[in-house]
């Protein structure tokens, strides 16, 4: 029979019993929240990130803009049908005209068709060689600012790299390897891994440099201090801590390296060292149109402002990511 005047203990029906007098073991084996608030807040996270991002003017006007080049070299041969490669000679230096809306070239080729072509694979180039830099480029970054022992001789590397002449290295690099790669994959499919991986590892070093001025300051943090006093493994730190908290300037490197890409391919292409004639780039469009410049400078205007522009808006973009990534800035 129970005492009237002791208190009952036990827990009304569909309650969880109190957490008097259980052990530490017992509470450990509780069961933990739900991660959907994890999720959650993850969500929220990005939602801030975008409404900061849209508050960047001229960062939204840039994102438009880009995206209207890419629907112009993505969707627009699908629209366009006309063969960019195809040669007519008795149409070549044509002006405008309704089957040739920007004209041909000295060679009767229909230049919109070109212009469409050719800057779908130098954006193609832009991002295939800054996801090689960026990748590349972090991890090194990474690995110097997070493990003292690797931080002066990767650093050192940084310099060595940062020292050579990047754009002689480029050309002798293409000298060497076109050949081969052009017998192995053919001439277009092997200038263009070419191209890709001599630009992505020659312009990594930028990436690096501020990727680990970030995790020397990042690693002092309390709360890396405090994952470290509880035994968290520096591999799981490094994806779940310190990754995470240098995507700001990962993202600003990417965009940066995507316009520096599009650069160093039509600098190529311009000096006669990028990809074949019938594989049309903007820099092969510009040094095409040399001999007829003086003739013909539309040839010349609209690929260079095609590559003018798009590297101006994937700099704005990334000055709107800069600042909408940014927790500093994020909250105001």
């Amino acid at each position: 029979m129970t005492d009237p005047l002791v208190p009952d203990s036990t827990p009304p029906q569909g309650q969880p019993a109190p957490l008097t007098g259980q052990t530490p073991a017992d509470r450990a084996a509780m069961p933990l929240a739900d991660p959907a608030g994890a999720a959650t807040d993850q969500r929220s996270q990005w939602r801030d990130v975008w409404a900061q991002f849209r508050r960047h003017r001229g960062a939204m006007v840039a994102l438009m803009v880009f995206l209207l080049i890419l629907l112009f070299v993505l969707a627009g041969p699908w629209l366009w049908s006309l063969d960019a490669t195809f040669v007519d000679i008795r149409a070549r230096n044509k002006g405008p005209s309704w089957a040739h809306p920007l004209g041909t070239d000295q060679l009767g080729r229909d230049t919109l068709a070109r212009l469409m072509i050719g800057g779908r694979t130098s954006i193609a180039v832009g991002m295939t060689a800054m996801i090689i830099a960026v990748m590349l480029g972090s991890l090194i970054g990474i690995l110097a600012g997070f493990y003292r022992r690797l931080d002066a001789p990767l650093s050192r590397l940084i310099e060595l790299f940062l020292a050579l002449p990047l754009l002689p290295l480029l050309l002798l690099m293409v000298t060497l390897f076109r050949e081969p790669l052009a017998k192995n994959f053919g001439a277009g499919p092997g200038t263009f891994l070419l191209i890709v991986v001599a630009i992505g590892a020659t312009s990594w070093m930028q990436a690096a440099r501020i990727v680990r001025g970030d995790v020397l300051g990042l690693k002092e943090r309390e709360f890396i201090l405090a994952a470290r006093s509880i035994g968290t493994p520096s591999g799981r730190m490094m994806r779940r801590h310190v990754l995470p908290n240098v995507l700001s300037p990962i993202m600003v490197a990417a965009t940066l390296g995507i316009a520096s890409a599009i650069i160093t391919e039509s600098a190529l292409s311009f000096l006669g060292l990028g990809f074949p004639p019938d594989f049309p780039t903007w820099g092969r469009l510009l040094f095409d149109a040399i001999p007829q410049m003086q003739n013909y400078p539309m040839r010349v205007v609209l690929p260079g402002a095609l590559i003018s522009l798009t590297v101006l808006t994937v700099n704005y973009i990334g000055d709107g990511l800069r600042d909408a990534l940014d927790p500093r800035i994020r909250g105001r």
